[in-house]
């Protein structure tokens, strides 16, 4: 597995301290970009957070994702989280080091009080003693909120004082563009009020014994969830239930969860899980499975092997204004592109960490992720198999039956419907549910006239 080295220079350490005006939590963030361009420490919010004891354990959720294995328990992993400010709220999201489980905070408008949320993302460091400070905080006192250097700090820092390095696996990469191609396909399938949720959620196992093993399947009933031996129609897959358990952690806070999936084909699915809370949102998303995280799961190919993507994800890019809903039928007018063409730039540019999903929205919103996530596109296996195969001339065209040559063997592909499918083994295990295959990829590259050079673009 390929992986790099993430550094991550603070000038401080995000700290809880007192001051004048009553109990500071100061988020210290590492190196973003902005409107304004690349800055070493930007500085989001300074204000009051409505109802501190809930965005505490928010973020400590968010924190606990980040340093959690769910899957080979046994390599630990961690990433500080990240944080966008989109004008109007906050965003904390992390990736669990198995790359089976996305979580994101939401601190939204009604859950802040202060000077206007700027605009931008970077890490934001949650230490050991801040973890251990925040879950202390209960209560309704007023705390103070600083996310980014106070402005005297801003013009007296000589340098970055804390630097943390962390591995930053190819895999994870990959894993944050899928989640959010993933999410983008789901409905509200249920919406359970704050006793129900509490129920519920409560009833799962904390950890991955034998009893937890493998996807359940609930459908909704009335006011709750009920477990159900198969994926009927209407049900929601909850794969791998213990993953749920960062959610406890703001459980006694929650007006309500809602459940988003997509509509139940018999096959494990990934589903989201979001506790609506006083100001904010929690949400948690998890695969299809434990054991296999969201970087396999192959959505963003078809957007990846066009020139014509690539190309309109570069206009797309030029007119994104970090908005917190991104409104694909406003971009496809400024644009001139199709909303079909404006939906697949998008997932191009989720790929390389610049947009991101909400569910609650409905949209996507503008985000840079501070990491060199173009590294996810020159890597990804199947890409990179599929753009040798179509240099190499291992494609031939015929009607809607192509061959492709792979190693000593021939393959088939044929179209029908505007689908590929392939008589490979992939093909076979999967049907198209993690994304094609590298050789009818290969064979969509050929068709589109996709120019390819050593197979590698």
């Amino acid at each position: 597995m390929t992986r790099s080295v993430q550094a991550l220079a603070y000038a401080r350490p995000s700290a809880l301290e007192s001051s004048q005006a009553g109990p500071l939590l100061g988020l210290e963030t590492a190196g973003g970009l902005t409107p304004r361009g690349a800055e070493p420490h930007p500085r989001f919010f300074s204000g009051f957070l409505t109802s501190p004891e809930i965005a505490a354990r928010g973020l400590l959720a968010v924190a606990d994702v980040a340093s959690t294995r769910y899957y080979q328990r046994t390599l630990p992993s961690s990433l500080d989280p990240v944080v966008t400010g989109n004008g109007d709220r906050l965003r904390f999201e992390s990736f669990s080091g198995c790359c089976g489980v996305y979580a994101r905070l939401d601190v939204l408008q009604e859950g802040l009080d202060g000077e206007r949320t700027g605009h931008g993302t970077t890490n934001v460091d949650v230490n050991n003693p801040l973890r251990e400070a925040l879950s202390r905080i209960g209560g309704d006192d007023p705390l103070h909120l600083r996310v980014g250097p106070d402005e005297l700090a801003v013009t007296t820092l000589d340098g970055p004082v804390v630097e943390k390095k962390v591995p930053l696996p190819d895999r994870w990469l990959r894993g944050f563009a899928e989640a959010q191609v993933v999410s983008a396909g789901f409905d509200l399938r249920a919406e359970l009020p704050a006793a129900e949720a509490v129920r519920f959620l409560r009833s799962l196992p904390r950890s991955s014994g034998s009893s937890s093993r493998g996807a359940r399947w609930v459908i909704p009933a009335g006011k709750t969830l009920r477990p159900t031996t198969r994926p009927v129609a209407g049900a929601v897959c909850l794969p791998g239930p213990e993953r749920l358990t960062a959610l406890q952690r703001v459980l006694r806070h929650a007006t309500s969860l809602r459940v988003y999936g997509p509509v139940a084909d018999g096959a494990a699915t990934a589903s989201a899980w979001e506790v609506v809370l006083p100001g904010m949102r929690l949400t948690l998303t998890l695969s299809p499975d434990a054991s296999r995280g969201f970087s396999g799961e192959g959505g963003v190919l078809d957007a990846l092997a066009t020139d014509d993507a690539a190309a309109d994800a570069e206009l797309v890019s030029v007119l994104l204004a970090w908005e917190p809903r991104i409104d694909t039928a406003d971009l496809a007018e400024q644009s001139g592109l199709a909303v079909e063409r404006v939906r697949a730039a998008l997932t191009r540019l989720g790929t390389a960490g610049r947009v991101g999903y909400d569910l609650a929205d409905a949209a996507y919103f503008h985000r840079e992720l501070p990491y060199d996530a173009d590294r996810a596109e020159r890597h990804n296996p199947r890409l990179v198999a599929a753009r040798q195969l179509a240099a190499s001339g291992a494609v031939v065209l015929d009607g809607d039956v192509a061959s492709v040559a792979s190693g000593e063997r021939h393959y088939q592909v044929r179209e029908r419907d505007g689908m590929l499918s392939c008589t490979c083994q992939w093909w076979a295990d999967y049907r198209g549910r993690r994304g094609p295959c590298k050789h009818a990829l290969a064979v969509r590259m050929v068709r589109r006239g996709v120019q390819v050079a050593g197979g590698v673009r």
